[in-house]
């Protein structure tokens, strides 16, 4: 009589379990679905956007989470360094809920103003003097500016063509031979420069079909193969293609797209990207003096949607750390865009040394542009021959090196 007894206890239990478990499971689907109805019942511009909950994420970093777990079991802490700071929920909280960062006044802004979401662009690494009121832009021409069949007179031209009237070099102590690695070109190809437009005061009219970036490609290249590394020009103009196909200036690196996946296939080699821009700032933002000279601010820009993202950054910051330490001040910083309203990519994902370089603003001169084309020939220089240093295989003991 015991043991039966025991036996219907035991099973009572089990039973009582189950609806437990069934009853929280109907309460669960329930809550669920009243949170959903609630949301959805919400205006549109009270509904949380997929972007925000990926902002808010993304915000949740690995430090953060070792914070949290150690609350409650502190040998997680052992794991952090000793300078780690503990985190502050209650400025996470606040920039979860609203939206706003103390510390980018963007965000004050970025959900009252029509297509302010274009400029949100996030600093990785900051040169001398960048912060977000200063960072790079880029302001698409009015469509008559494209399609215009007369172009602003240029002025302030006398000596451009005739080149650096340098001798031919000696032949340097490296060298890439008749292999071109470096591939330069031009996504907004007739972005211009203020002083050279006859008549043109607006920043968003410097756009002309001759002269404009494309130039600063022959003394980067220039440059290069003086320090023996091969360099192409795409001088490609994306801006008549996309008239040609009636597409709009948001499908530039599309159009560009085409132009560099041929290049790169057609010659593998071609392992070096950069794609050349110039800034919509002003001078004072865009211009530097070095050694008494005048250059014209770089800045680099990695799109932060595809699998070569930490790849190019590295390639972005390490040139930014050699212009630091050879010419202080020159850049400006490396910068990524990803998220709604941008491209992402910028074709970078095509290799794993590819990057934006924005050169100088609307109102740096060629002679400006060409000084900062040779810095910038001269990191790239040593990074790449550098890069070909360690990557030369080891020679075995008793073989020639």
């Amino acid at each position: 009589m015991k043991s039966q007894k025991f036996d219907r206890v035991m099973i009572a239990v089990k039973g009582t379990s189950i609806v437990k478990a069934v009853i929280g499971f109907i309460l669960f689907l329930l809550l669920i679905f009243s949170v959903s109805g609630l949301l959805t019942s919400l205006n549109p511009q009270y509904r949380p956007a997929s972007n925000s909950v990926n902002s808010a994420a993304s915000n949740i970093t690995g430090e953060m989470l070792y914070h949290l777990m150690g609350w409650e079991n502190h040998y997680f802490l052992d794991g952090l360094p000793a300078e780690a700071l503990t985190p502050k929920l209650s400025a996470y909280l606040f920039k979860l809920t609203t939206n706003i960062n103390l510390d980018d006044p963007r965000s004050l802004l970025g959900r009252e103003l029509p297509a302010f979401s274009l400029f949100d662009t996030e600093i990785l690494v900051a040169g001398e003097g960048t912060n977000y009121t200063n960072m790079p832009i880029e302001s698409a021409p009015p469509m008559e500016i494209l399609h215009a069949e007369q172009e602003a007179a240029l002025q302030n031209i006398e000596g451009l063509e005739s080149g650096s009237g340098t001798e031919s070099p000696e032949s340097p102590p490296n060298s890439t031979g008749d292999r071109k690695v470096v591939y330069v070109y031009f996504t907004h190809n007739r972005e211009s420069f203020l002083p050279y437009l006859e008549g043109v005061t607006n920043p968003n009219l410097a756009f002309h079909s001759q002269l404009n970036v494309t130039r600063i490609g022959d003394k980067l290249k220039e440059e290069l193969e003086k320090r023996g590394i091969g360099t192409v020009v795409d001088k490609t103009d994306v801006q008549a293609n996309l008239s040609k196909k009636g597409w709009s200036y948001v499908q530039s690196y599309q159009e560009s797209r085409e132009i560099v996946e041929a290049a790169v296939s057609g010659d593998r080699d071609l392992t070096y990207l950069i794609d050349i821009h110039r800034d919509s700032r002003r001078k004072q933002h865009t211009s530097i003096m070095i050694n008494g000279k005048s250059y014209a601010k770089l800045a680099f820009i990695v799109g932060g949607e595809h699998a070569n993202y930490e790849k190019n950054l590295a390639f972005a910051n390490q040139l930014h750390d050699l212009l630091q330490q050879k010419y202080n001040g020159l850049s400006r910083g490396t910068f990524t865009k990803a998220g709604a309203g941008t491209n992402g990519k910028f074709n970078q994902d095509l290799s794993e040394h590819a990057i934006l370089v924005e050169f100088g603003g609307v109102d740096n001169t060629f002679e400006e542009l060409n000084r900062s084309a040779e810095a910038l020939a001269d990191v790239v220089s040593e990074y790449y021959w550098q890069a070909e240093k360690v990557n030369q295989p080891v020679s075995e003991p008793g073989q020639e090196s």
